[in-house]
């Protein structure tokens, strides 16, 4: 990746300005940007310790530059700022900008905040730069940011930038293309419509390494809201035809999930069920007592929890006697479990959750069961994935995401999954279909891993 801080010598106005700027951010910080954003480089066109905090220097600068990043820094360390692709003109216009974003550094790594839907992204005029007219950078010449109402961006001041106003540097960056290099995807994949039936057809034909077991029982966990029941009904959509709704998903606070289900897919509205079984559970949430009871799991994962079995946070699972005196059949145990986390919250997950995730871990491990991550709203995560899904292999973004929730979960990076779920869409897509039915078929593989090591377990048993 190359970076271009470059910047010419400017005089006018009775000023002279050096030849050179130095930038503020470190090479890991640029690096990080512009994988936020592509295989680009960024040259330095405004910095306002040299400029000042004047509109008619940054115009000067920045006017008619095409794509710009501004990044702004505050006392208390906190980077943040916006993208975007839309020049600046001093038009007194709004600018639609579907592809503007604002952005601030959570840790080692950018979040991402896109513009919402049907809002502009900000006003051109003659002033310092502003987004949807709610984020001010330097307004009324200061090195402050200023916050007025709207609701083009959603986002929280105090984890945006420390509440924390007054501004110590503000940098305008020109965004262009890296003509010079071509990236390769860190991950191969066929985005085809011959390779999605090749798919679809392999889950048709699959069966079970044992023959004691029909279907494959996948559970999903996850943090509330990171994508478990979305994932169910995009695998369900597939296999339907059209988007569907079966289980209830969304994007509230508590899990919208409060009992166990075990949803079977079938191929096509009249089809036979498919060879695997997807588990659905309670989400994960930071409060004692809140969201699934980690007591629960074992019991899951050993097969004693029958389906539409409510959850009670306060109190674990009790078990039916008799079921505990009679050992769950390899039918009923879990085969697999995944991991689903957003891809736009993995830097902002918390230590509770965090500590519930490893608690976990632990007791899957014990059990000897594959693991695997989903890395849901990669869309969302990255505005070069949202733009063509096809970049998602790639985008250094999302390879950095999915190497820090390895970490994270202590899992390879080789099981780690990013997918899109279907959400907003109302007809399937090609490319979301192709990534889903790849996750699914890993999962497949690595049911039938347990299930090998199951049953020649049994095998020595006897």
């Amino acid at each position: 990746m190359l970076f271009c801080f470059a910047l010419k010598m400017q005089r006018g106005y009775g000023d002279f300005f050096p030849e050179s700027l130095t930038s503020s951010l470190t090479e890991d910080q640029s690096k990080q940007l512009c994988d936020l954003l592509g295989n680009v480089k960024l040259t330095l066109l405004y910095k306002a310790s040299v400029y000042g905090y004047k509109p008619l220097f940054f115009h000067k600068r920045c006017d008619s530059q095409g794509p710009t990043l501004l990044v702004a820094y505050n006392r208390t360390g906190y980077i943040f700022g916006g993208y975007t692709s839309v020049d600046y003109t001093r038009n007194e216009q709004y600018i639609t900008d579907e592809e503007a974003f604002l952005f601030s550094f959570q840790g080692k790594f950018p979040v991402y905040i896109k513009v919402n839907s049907g809002h502009y992204a900000r006003y051109d005029n003659a002033g310092m730069p502003n987004f949807g007219q709610q984020l001010y950078f330097c307004k009324n010449k200061q090195p402050v940011v200023y916050i007025q109402g709207g609701k083009s961006f959603s986002f929280n001041a105090e984890r945006f930038y420390g509440n924390d106003s007054r501004l110590t540097e503000c940098e305008v960056y020109k965004v262009e293309q890296n003509l010079q290099t071509k990236e390769k995807p860190w991950r191969n994949i066929r985005w085809t419509s011959i390779r999605r039936a090749e798919l679809m057809q392999m889950m048709r034909d699959y069966k079970p390494l044992v023959t004691s077991v029909s279907r494959v029982r996948i559970l999903m966990i996850g943090p509330v809201g990171a994508g478990k029941s979305s994932f169910f009904n995009s695998i369900n959509s597939i296999f339907t035809g059209h988007v569907t709704n079966k289980a209830v998903s969304g994007s509230a606070g508590t899990s919208l999930t409060t009992q166990f289900r075990t949803y079977p897919v079938k191929d096509g509205r009249e089809g036979k069920p498919l060879p695997f079984v997807l588990c659905d559970t309670m989400g994960l949430e930071e409060q004692t007592g809140a969201g699934l009871d980690i007591e629960d799991i074992s019991s899951i994962l050993q097969g004693h929890v029958p389906d539409r079995y409510k959850f009670n946070p306060m109190a674990p699972f009790q078990h039916n006697e008799q079921r505990v005196y009679r050992p769950a059949s390899l039918q009923e145990k879990i085969h697999c479990v995944v991991y689903v986390i957003d891809a736009t919250k993995i830097s902002l997950m918390s230590s509770k959750v965090e500590e519930k995730l490893a608690s976990i871990h632990r007791r899957v491990n014990s059990q000897s069961i594959p693991q695997i991550v989903l890395m849901t709203k990669v869309d969302e995560a990255c505005p070069l994935v949202e733009k063509d899904l096809q970049s998602l292999y790639l985008s250094s973004y999302i390879k950095s995401k999915v190497q820090e929730v390895s970490s994270r979960l202590g899992v390879p990076v080789s099981c780690v999954l990013p997918v899109k779920n279907y959400s907003q869409e109302l007809e399937l897509e090609l490319n979301c279909d192709v990534l889903l039915l790849t996750a699914l078929q890993q999962m497949l593989n690595f049911a039938d891993d347990y299930l090998d090591d199951a049953d020649r377990v049994e095998y020595n048993f006897l």
